[in-house]
């Protein structure tokens, strides 16, 4: 299993970088993304640490954490500019906070993410098929979301996002020890959103080539 959208005490989780991934550890998963609540104001303060701990970590796990960050309620236009920063200070997945139909994202989030140096569109919420279709042309994966209120618009989602061709990504976006989700629920999530056994299987490939992609350039 593969998890690349998760959070610690750097922004509003409740664990530090080295119980989250210890506990996915023990669940059997083989990467996890440490991908914070990030905007201007701590964006040069999580992601240098966050590299450093994921460094450590993984000379002794057999899990190996990835740093990353997530954009979160950023005006659109500062999208581009702090994924470019967020790359430059060390994360290898920049993760956009999405227009979720939970919180008041700002009109214009999706496109700007999307059109950004961005790997993952996080909960996208009522995605256009004009968004999904430039998702698939850049190649950013649209996330298919198991935390409770973001999960809502799974299935759209999943149907906007087969019909343009764009890939699909299924993360936890664990805040807490219980949002974590062993490897039977991920799979009942993608079933629930109106997928099929091939398209969790594509998942998990979509997410193991973007780990090995980012960890290649970073070599």
């Amino acid at each position: 299993m593969i998890d690349l959208h998760t959070h610690s005490l750097f922004s509003d989780g409740e664990l530090v970088v080295s119980e989250l991934v210890r506990r996915v550890e023990e669940m059997g998963y083989r990467f996890i993304g440490i991908t914070d609540h990030a905007d201007r104001s701590n964006l040069d303060f999580i992601i240098p640490r966050v590299v450093r701990a994921a460094a450590e970590i993984n000379q002794y796990n057999r899990i190996q954490a990835v740093p990353g960050i997530e954009l979160t309620h950023v005006p659109p236009p500062t999208i581009a500019p702090l994924a470019v920063e967020a790359r430059k200070l060390g994360a290898r997945l920049v993760v956009v906070h999405g227009e979720t139909i939970m919180e008041p994202v700002l009109p214009g989030t999706n496109q700007a993410g999307l059109e950004a140096d961005i790997d993952i569109l996080a909960h996208p919420g009522l995605l256009t098929p004009e968004e999904a279709a430039l998702a698939a042309r850049r190649g950013i994966l649209l996330e298919i979301s198991g935390r409770k209120g973001h999960s809502f618009t799974n299935g759209h989602v999943a149907r906007v996002a087969r019909a343009a061709g764009a890939s699909l990504i299924l993360n936890s976006d664990a805040h807490a020890p219980g949002d974590l989700l062993p490897g039977e629920m991920v799979e009942k999530i993608a079933l629930g959103a109106g997928l099929e056994q091939g398209d969790f299987q594509q998942m998990l490939q979509n997410a193991e080539e973007l780990v090995r992609r980012r960890q290649d350039e970073h070599h």
